[in-house]
């Protein structure tokens, strides 16, 4: 089965690689847009204490990139993403629309691990490790 972030006519191949972890701060995020052939994706990193997440950098409520406003989208406690447009919260874990203009949506995840050479890239693969 297709994930919706793989719908995107920009969307990166499985294995591309993204940054290196050490860029990607324990208990924040860091934002990139990968840029092809077929046009430019955004891509939100999240890096929590024990997990490290991707989703596609649009909110669904009007589609623009949660960081449009400000760096700042990860809540303290790390459990929250808020969208700095209009202040739609989404669990920083599931994606899950939490709060405001969130409710009934969900961020499109995108599956990301750490290759062998400490890589971030999406999708998983044999020499993945966790964060």
């Amino acid at each position: 089965m297709t994930q919706a972030w793989q719908q995107y006519r920009s969307a990166p191949a499985l294995g591309t690689r993204l940054v290196r972890l050490e860029e990607v701060a324990h208990g924040g995020t860091h934002s990139l847009t990968l840029t092809g052939e077929k046009g430019s994706f955004p891509l939100l990193l999240v890096r929590l204490d024990d997990a490290l997440l991707g989703y596609v950098n649009a909110c669904p409520h009007q589609y623009l990139p949660l960081d449009q406003r400000g760096k700042r989208v990860l809540s303290q406690d790390g459990e929250q993403l808020r969208c700095t447009n209009h202040d739609a919260t989404f669990s920083a874990r599931s994606g899950e629309g939490t709060g405001g203009l969130g409710l009934g949506c969900t961020l499109d995840p995108v599956p990301v691990s750490v290759d062998g050479e400490g890589w971030v890239v999406v999708g998983g693969g044999p020499e993945q490790r966790t964060c």
